[in-house]
């Protein structure tokens, strides 16, 4: 999902799709470096003394539904139209930088149950996606985003890895229940969802993975994690039952699960994400880099959005250029780290 806006300044006239209105003094606001998007605009005081904004919170394709007005230090100030066109309902609130920001759910795969030239089978009580040569002794697990293992470019990506010699596994981590593709559900419960598909719990599920894949032989063992994905492998960073981790665009990690990482680790981050931004993921490469016992690395690709990695659109060169890098940068990693 993603809004175009645009400003100008004067009253609203002749408008054929209503406007949400931003408010702050003139020439003083510009948008904020780093946390304005296709999902999500905030602009700043640039004189640093007081700015008047205005955050869409729920909008519809020419609606905006609701918005929240935040103001500082009330003052006289100048309109400025804001225009937004949706495609979808976003929910946005304040500066999220969690799994819950909206980018997170946006660009939702067309899941497909039959896509990939693997198969699924049933692997530590999960319906897992399997592909690639079943005498191998190296398997990578890929642990999805919040819309599962059915993902085709998902399952694309775990064909490709398979070239390399690894078995790779796609396990079931929400059981079945992926986040849903239509935005405009308003009966949906987002938050009893997450409740229900924590990372927490994904840890916990990820494990009996790893075991059964030790039970059939398999002596190395690498993961990827992407967005919510991402989440759950830090914590699995954090021990030494695999190899080696690669996080891709991941969901909000904290510096205590980066210190705690003990194997090799490569995180790859968008410029423009809110749940992980490019400064936060570079200062986490810094506590990892002060470590001599793994190597690891941070990666922060230029103008793209978070979830590219997996959710890119095939109609734009340059988001499928950058996706097929960062898929290389992974099985690069895994290549070097994972025999």
């Amino acid at each position: 999902m993603g809004f175009s806006c645009s400003v100008r300044t004067g009253e609203k006239k002749d408008a054929k799709k209503p406007t949400a209105i931003l408010r702050f003094p003139p020439t003083r606001c510009r948008p904020r470096s780093g946390l304005h998007s296709s999902s999500k605009r905030i602009y700043e005081d640039t004189a640093k003394t007081f700015c008047h904004f205005l955050i869409i919170l729920d909008c519809k394709r020419h609606r905006v539904e609701r918005s929240q007005h935040r103001n500082f230090l009330f003052r006289p100030v100048t309109n400025f139209i804001v225009r937004v066109t949706a495609s979808r309902i976003c929910r946005i609130s304040g500066e999220e930088r969690k799994m819950s920001s909206s980018q997170c759910f946006e660009n939702p795969p067309d899941l497909s149950s039959t896509c990939g030239a693997g198969r699924v089978e049933e692997l530590a009580g999960l319906k897992t996606y399997v592909t690639g040569p079943s005498d191998s002794k190296r398997a990578i697990i890929l642990i999805a985003d919040v819309f599962g293992y059915e993902a085709p470019k998902l399952r694309k990506l775990a064909d490709k890895v398979t070239s390399a010699g690894f078995l790779v596994v796609v396990p079931d981590f929400l059981y079945g229940d992926p986040y849903p593709l239509d935005y405009s559900n308003r009966n949906f419960d987002r938050e009893a969802w997450k409740k229900i598909h924590s990372t927490d719990k994904g840890y916990e599920d990820v494990k009996p993975v790893i075991s059964a894949l030790r039970s059939k032989g398999l002596s190395a063992i690498g993961a990827a994690g992407f967005c919510w994905g991402g989440k759950v492998l830090v914590k699995l960073a954090g021990t030494e039952d695999i190899q080696a981790a690669v996080i891709l665009h991941p969901g909000h990690m904290t510096e205590d699960e980066i210190q705690a990482v003990k194997i090799p680790t490569a995180i790859l981050g968008a410029e423009i994400d809110h749940a992980s931004p490019p400064e936060e993921l570079k200062k986490f490469g810094e506590i990892m880099s002060a470590k001599t016992e793994f190597e690891s690395y941070v990666k922060i690709f230029p103008s793209v959005s978070h979830g590219w990695s997996v959710r890119y659109d095939d109609n734009n060169d340059f988001a499928v250029k950058s996706a097929e890098e960062a898929q290389e940068d992974m099985l690069n990693w895994f290549l070097k780290h994972v025999k």
